[in-house]
């Protein structure tokens, strides 16, 4: 029998001010970052997984380069790479 395939979200704010940041969900984790990056972060995976379920997908079932387009399109402020 298959196992249920399974995946998560992993978020990490590399700048940092002094506060710990976590903030967790089902399907993702998001870990430091200063309060603006936390909320960019924040706002980013809201969403993409918005945009995920608009599109009928799970996260198990996006290949990384989708949801590497997906998270880059969902990202404020245009800072898009």
């Amino acid at each position: 029998m298959a196992g249920k395939k399974s995946a998560h979200l992993f978020g990490i704010g590399l700048d940092g001010d002094g506060h710990k940041r976590v903030t967790q969900a089902e399907k993702f984790s998001l870990i430091g970052g200063t309060e603006e990056t936390h909320e960019l972060m924040t706002e980013t995976v809201i969403k993409t997984f918005e945009d995920l379920k608009r599109r009928g997908k799970e996260l198990e079932e996006t290949s990384p380069a989708e949801l590497s387009d997906i998270l880059r399109k969902n990202m404020p402020g245009g800072r898009r790479q």
